[in-house]
């Protein structure tokens, strides 16, 4: 495992849509490892494989409660809405309040390509929100409903 550099707001490739993984090898376990390690050191909850400069539709998320690994992953439900404060390891520094739903459910292949599906609730959801967003080239900032600079 490595650490890889965070891409920071202002390249460009944040705002690339990433491209779907067909390709399930030691490659792509690498980078889902890494992107672990990634994510830990800099005390994250999520990170997309885009904010490590590779476009693949690659996210790893973990609350507290666990890492999981998603790859291609599809919100296939949602429900509710909470109103939270929102960051990004990408966006150092910078918060607000975003809307997003309470409860959301996923679908999404894990390394090996087998298919599975989660649904989280407050903090999960958000993760799995804000996450897929970035895959799709979509930053917290143009989710904000209320500025803080608050955690």
């Amino acid at each position: 495992m490595a650490l890889r550099n965070v891409v920071k707001v202002g390249d460009p490739i944040l705002n690339k849509k990433s491209r779907v993984v067909e390709k399930f090898d030691s490659r792509l376990g690498d980078l889902i490892d890494d992107m672990k390690e990634t994510m830990y050191a800099n005390n994250g909850v999520g990170l997309a494989a885009v904010q490590v400069g590779m476009l693949k539709r690659v996210v790893v998320i973990d609350v507290g409660d666990g890492v999981m690994e998603l790859v291609n992953p599809e919100i296939t439900s949602s429900e509710g809405e909470q109103r939270e404060s929102e960051g990004c390891l990408s966006l150092p520094g910078q918060y607000g309040i975003t809307c997003r739903p309470r409860k959301v459910t996923v679908k999404a292949q894990d390394r090996n390509g087998k298919w599975h599906v989660y649904t989280g609730e407050d903090l999960k959801a958000r993760a799995f929100c804000h996450e897929l967003d970035h895959l799709d080239g979509v930053l917290f900032t143009s989710k904000i409903v209320e500025d803080t600079d608050k955690e």
